[in-house]
């Protein structure tokens, strides 16, 4: 597919007049063609209303016609799966098999959705029949479901160009609840952004469908974000970034005239606890599998773990020293963007003023502008509470080692830490009996509780939560990985004393979706 670096605005393609930029190779900081341009004011206007026009009749359509229509982007994904892969690695400099499966991860997410809405028992109807004879007074006939919002914008994510980008979750979730979508594209990867935009345009059209039903713009700064959240056309907002990025755009949705709900997914520490059963198997093991994960993608998953808690036990040397050897022996990695690189060592280097640097990779070893050396942080416990920011997420390849004296002291940093994407515990089944109080303290401040497992790397289920209490996420309610995530654009309707003709299929007596339902609060059937 060729390159033009042109907005999509449904069928329509943007103009060449706006600001211009391009994306730049992390590995050896070479501009890539073409030439990118940003959306301008009209532009912005003509992708808002286009959607809003698109609404009318997309928000109509049944599960089976908004499944045929996620199966087939799913099915142009994998028809350009190297295509994508390729200009997505030149981009991102993220390795090939990762971005050939991250591929097959957005079109299973395509697919999952599909399923979720042919099915259709997602918008939870419930059926309240007429009670005609009920006294003192009789009851009106009321039925509910969920309907779709309206449009929604999304925002492409730095660290997953295609599976939290112009096709992501994001998108998918969205369009499979019967919302038009507007992507504001990120600037790291125009190009597979561009590449991805048009298997959407692509599918709207082979559909039938009002073209408004998917457009994307471009901007290298801000401007374009700002002007869609804004625009009182717009229903909805979903971003996967930083917290500061990540606040804006609440701030921005809730002052609006007519707030709207902004899905923001933004800060995560993810605490790991070592509990003492996991430090008596192995510990050199156990310091590499954890190696592994704060560095998998040069620690730029949101799920990577940034604070580690670990008890004071015989075995804890051998795991701090094999820790501290592998980040020494560690090469240099490429980061998504020099602005990235730079926040990072900016960070890191503000944290090494307060706390002990006890490894880091050779500095001598970098050389390009979005290269970083991994990093091992240690404090002791009662600095790490006494000093909150240390909490905070440092977004690339390094991990904090907090020691701890005591199990007590696993429920106080629990008890003080704020909201988080995910929370670990590495142990045996004894470990977790004696911690029953730190489990449900954890309960309240992550999304996913994972045992003897690693954070990084979120499956595509049903039952996934990727969510979280602030910071993790602007609403804890909800998910922005797995089936679940349809949830965050459809709200509840009533239909009070409507005739049958009238009524959404879901919500006829005769049930001819043949979804699950509720009548008079009760299983349909049972």
């Amino acid at each position: 597919m060729k390159l033009t670096g042109q907005s999509f605005l449904g069928a329509e393609r943007g103009s060449r007049d706006g600001a211009s930029f391009k994306a730049v190779n992390p590995h050896t900081g070479e501009e890539l063609l073409p030439l990118y341009f940003s959306a301008n004011p009209a532009e912005i206007e003509q992708a808002a209303k286009l959607a809003n026009e698109a609404f009318n009749s997309y928000s109509q359509t049944n599960g089976k016609t908004r499944a045929a229509f996620l199966r087939r982007i799913a099915d142009g994904f994998e028809a350009h799966r190297q295509e994508l892969a390729e200009r997505a690695h030149l981009e991102t400099a993220l390795p090939m098999p990762r971005l050939l499966g991250e591929v097959g991860r957005t079109a299973g997410q395509l697919r999952m959705f599909a399923d979720v809405v042919e099915e259709g028992s997602w918008v939870q109807a419930r059926v309240d029949p007429a009670l005609p004879d009920r006294q003192p007074l009789p009851r009106a006939d009321i039925r509910s479901m969920l309907r779709p919002l309206g449009p929604v914008v999304v925002f492409g994510a730095s660290n997953f160009p295609l599976a939290f980008s112009v096709a992501g979750c994001d998108t998918a979730s969205a369009l499979a609840a019967g919302c038009p979508v507007i992507v504001k594209a990120h600037p790291a990867h125009p190009g597979t952004s561009e590449l991805a935009a048009r298997l959407l345009v692509d599918a709207v059209a082979a559909e039938g469908f009002h073209p408004g039903v998917f457009s994307m713009v471009f901007d290298a700064g801000v401007e374009a974000g700002k002007a869609l959240i804004t625009h009182p056309l717009v229903r909805a907002v979903a971003f996967t970034g930083s917290l500061r990025a990540g606040r804006t755009l609440m701030d921005l949705a809730a002052a609006r005239q007519n707030p709207i709900p902004c899905f923001t997914e933004m800060s995560s520490g993810n605490p790991v606890f070592i509990l003492p059963g996991a430090l008596r198997r192995e510990p050199a093991a156990l310091a590499q599998s954890l190696f592994g994960s704060f560095t998998l993608g040069a620690g730029q998953f949101c799920t990577k773990p940034g604070i580690v808690l670990v008890p004071d036990t015989p075995e804890a040397a051998i795991f701090f020293d094999e820790l501290r050897a592998l980040v020494d022996k560690a090469q240099p990695f490429a980061l998504l963007t020099a602005g990235i690189a730079h926040e990072y060592t900016r960070a890191a280097s503000a944290r090494a003023a307060q706390i002990p640097l006890v490894a880091q990779a050779h500095a001598a070893d970098i050389s390009s502008a979005c290269a970083a050396s991994a990093r091992l942080f240690n404090v002791p416990f009662e600095q790490f509470l006494a000093t909150p920011a240390l909490a905070d997420e440092i977004f690339g390849p390094n991990t904090l080692l907090v020691s701890c004296d005591n199990a007590q002291d696993f429920v106080r940093a629990a008890t003080s830490l704020d909201g988080h994407l995910t929370a670990t515990l590495l142990g045996d089944e004894e470990d977790l009996a004696a911690n029953r109080e730190l489990i449900q303290i954890l309960e309240q401040k992550v999304g996913r509780l994972i045992f003897n497992g690693f954070p990084t790397g979120v499956e595509v289920t049903h039952a996934m939560v990727h969510g979280g209490p602030y910071p993790a996420t602007s609403d804890p309610r909800f998910t922005s990985v797995g089936s679940m995530a349809i949830y965050r654009f459809a709200r509840p309707v009533c239909f009070q004393g409507f005739p049958q003709s009238l009524l959404p299929p879901a919500l006829h007596d005769s049930n001819p979706l043949g979804i699950a339902r509720l009548r008079d609060g009760k299983p349909e059937g049972a």
